[in-house]
């Protein structure tokens, strides 16, 4: 991944916005230290596999206690 220092995106930052609307990444440094990655971002549609779908299946009883966000991580995203 190409980096580009804080000064030269000051300097230049239509041509590297450009650069990664064309798919390309950065990493982003300042004074010689990276401190950010710049990527396109990419537009996903949200379908019926989302986890946020699947949340009601995970749902518990009154006399049980509610599970931890934590645990909804692991059991959603696989965390």
């Amino acid at each position: 991944m190409e980096k580009v220092s804080f000064v030269e995106f000051r300097r230049d930052a239509r041509t590297v916005i450009r650069k990664v609307r064309q798919g390309k990444r950065f990493i982003l440094t300042y004074r010689g230290k990276p401190v950010m990655r710049l990527e396109p971002v990419r537009e996903r549609e949200i379908g019926p596999r989302d986890p946020f779908y699947t949340l009601g299946k995970f749902a518990v009883d009154d006399d049980e206690p509610p599970l931890t966000n934590d645990e909804i991580d692991r059991i959603v995203y696989g965390i």
